[in-house]
């Protein structure tokens, strides 16, 4: 990259806590987001469970944007309050002289809305409040932030699938790098929907339980919603402001190995595709990288076919690996961005998290994951994967600065 890329502010909301610090209270208690669905009327809400953040709408409005006009579906309120805390952290001033853009990601858009509205609709055309209707499509909770926020230099909404809010990071760092725009707000949002929850389970990898990544016995995935954004600034607009910087943005790949509709290929072609240039981009070798922040869904495929890449790119070396989704689910969309800001907190603090759930390990595979949580472990780079249906690819380094 031309120009330096750096983090100066973080945010987030999950089911294990609505900012960051109450996020790193449930790390280091190993606390899951992992429960019953209670939000959402469904079938399932007693079989399948879920990391629900536990606020209403009305709940997120009033925290968000109290007194704000129109309609907002769950995803732009939970992507607002993280975007807030983001911007609150890096100090930044919309008013001051650089080119600020907004970089969001989400899949399920204001399906919620959507849902509501058509299931009082069919039931009598006379019934249903149209205005939920407005919040469907992803770029609606891209505009709502944006407006919010300020924000009218560069707005884009970015939809592949799992990766997608690690890819509104990367293109956001790609921006600042070429020198198209000095600050990027970026990250993502997904609430939980009928339409997620029973299109995953229609494919039938969703556990009953809570999920096992990286286990033998481990049965699927659980979902989760949440939001998590990054506040990325050239090193121009650091260096001029004093800006206090929480870490740098080192290197990216993004590959689409282009094997199945929602299945990784076995041998995790992809996923060694993507890590490998990410190092590439950061002129790192794979011994550098001190934790992995590892997709692992939880599946029988996913988790298989990216150990196999794991072991092929870093050998017999390989650092300590986790997956965060046992405590926040699987957040689609927002969970490349809510692993970036556990990534920039693990650089921060010398954290490793644990794999909660884990047990027995995988007999295809030669390392097990991080199972407790450490603390005052000097860790300089950090790589996060997400990897997404239809083979979206992405891993992201995170740097000590």
């Amino acid at each position: 990259m031309a120009q330096r890329v750096f983090i100066t502010g973080i945010g987030i909301i999950s089911a294990i806590g609505s900012d960051v610090s109450e996020v790193t209270a449930s790390l280091k208690a190993m606390q899951t987001g992992i429960g019953s669905l209670t939000l959402i009327d469904s079938v399932h809400m007693d079989k399948i469970p879920v990391a629900e953040i536990k606020a209403t709408n009305q709940e997120l409005l009033d925290r968000a944007a109290p007194g704000q006009r129109g309609y907002f579906s769950r995803t732009a309120l939970l992507g607002l309050i993280a975007a807030q805390q983001a911007i609150t952290h890096a100090r930044l001033e919309m008013a001051a002289p650089w080119r600020t853009g907004l970089i969001s990601a989400t899949t399920v858009g204001g399906m919620d809305g959507t849902e509501i509205f058509y299931k009082s609709f069919l039931e009598h055309p006379s019934r249903g409040k149209i205005s939920r209707v407005s919040g469907h499509d992803c770029g609606d909770s891209t505009e709502r932030i944006a407006d919010c926020l300020g924000i009218k230099d560069f707005l884009s909404t970015i939809n592949t699938a799992c990766s997608s809010s690690a890819n509104s990071i990367m293109l956001g760092a790609r921006l600042i790098g070429q020198g198209i725009l000095d600050r990027v707000v970026a990250g993502g949002a997904d609430a939980l929907t009928l339409f997620t929850l029973n299109g995953f389970n229609s494919l039938m990898i969703l556990d009953s339980q809570q999920c096992r990544p990286f286990d033998e016995n481990r049965n699927g995935l659980n979902l989760g919603e949440g939001s998590g954004f990054l506040v990325l600034e050239s090193e121009t607009v650091v260096n001029r402001e004093d800006k206090p910087v929480l870490c740098e943005i080192k290197g990216y790949g993004n590959t689409c190995d282009a094997y199945h509709q929602t299945a990784s290929s076995p041998e995790g072609h992809g996923a060694f595709l993507s890590m490998e240039k990410a190092l590439d981009v950061a002129q790192l070798s794979p011994g550098e990288i001190d934790y992995i922040n590892a997709h692992g869904t939880g599946t029988r495929n996913n988790d298989l076919s990216e150990g196999i890449a794991i072991e092929r790119l870093f050998g017999k070396n390989i650092p300590p690996c986790s997956s965060t989704k046992s405590y926040t689910g699987h957040t689609l969309g927002a969970a490349g961005a809510i692993e970036a800001v556990l990534s920039v907190l693990a650089i921060r603090n010398g954290w490793l998290y644990p794999n909660l759930n884990f047990a027995v390990p995988m007999h295809e595979l030669n390392f097990i994951p991080v199972t407790d949580f450490r603390t005052g472990i000097p860790i300089r780079n950090v790589m996060s994967n997400s990897f997404g249906f239809g083979g979206n690819n992405s891993s992201l380094i995170f740097s000590q600065f």
